[in-house]
């Protein structure tokens, strides 16, 4: 059951459309406004840090609840859990460590379907955000110590360009070389007990957040991608 139930859970709380809801409570639909993207950076850009910050955080949450759900119901035997809920030990399914790679693939087809969850939402037609806060969370849940550097990224790139495509494209692009990299660094990869699961789920989060952004990639080649400008600074009004 946690082999079908987790993935199944993911989907459907991934595909909780919040930034869709917050800005309705607003009388806006987020569609008809900035990029007419759902996810939290169109928020923060339309309505402000007020509604932004919580849209990015519940859409981050999307992902890293059910993941750490999933790493507590499949389990390797002799592996601590990371992040332990305290959940009845008898409702996990064991892995021997021989066997480690079901248990891998079950995390991230969990962690997978939050993702697709998020873009392609069946509540406003299969179409969604762009996965980056939700895969963000996905990777806390299975990576604490990689969304440290993964943000230290975005951050870098946002900040030097002031483009949050840039940013969000170039973070996401960095991750399988993250993940090969953690694995060489844990001796994972010299053993030949690395996470193959995670490295190839990395591939597939770079291809859908490249793919994601095509609209913005092509804006950026025409030069008529807008730069971040917070809300609070579009409504100054000249001193």
């Amino acid at each position: 059951m946690q082999l079908w139930l987790c993935p199944l859970i993911a989907f459907l709380l991934g595909s909780i459309p919040f930034g869709l809801v917050i800005a309705r409570r607003q009388g806006i639909d987020i569609r008809q406004h900035g990029s007419g993207n759902i996810g939290a950076t169109n928020v923060l850009r339309v309505l402000g840090k007020k509604y932004g910050i919580p849209c990015l955080i519940l859409d981050a949450l999307k992902g890293f609840i059910p993941v750490v759900l999933s790493v507590n119901l499949v389990q390797i035997v002799g592996r601590p859990v990371q992040i332990p809920l305290g959940l009845p030990e008898a409702w996990a399914l064991h892995f021997s460590a021989a066997d480690a790679m079901n248990a891998q693939l079950a995390h991230i087809v969990t962690a997978l379907f939050a993702v697709l969850g998020h873009n392609y939402s069946p509540w406003v037609g299969f179409k969604g955000g762009k996965g980056i806060a939700t895969s963000a969370g996905v990777l806390l849940a299975l990576m604490p110590f990689a969304i440290v550097i993964l943000l230290a990224v975005w951050a870098l790139l946002f900040f030097t360009t002031r483009y949050v495509s840039v940013a969000s494209i170039g973070a996401s692009l960095s991750l399988p070389l993250l993940t090969v990299a953690g694995s060489w660094f844990h001796g994972r990869i010299q053993d030949g007990t690395w996470n193959k699961p995670l490295f190839a789920f990395s591939l597939v989060i770079a291809a859908l957040a490249v793919w994601k952004h095509r609209e913005n990639i092509r804006r950026l080649l025409n030069g008529t991608e807008n730069r971040f400008v917070p809300k609070s600074k579009r409504t100054e009004s000249p001193s």
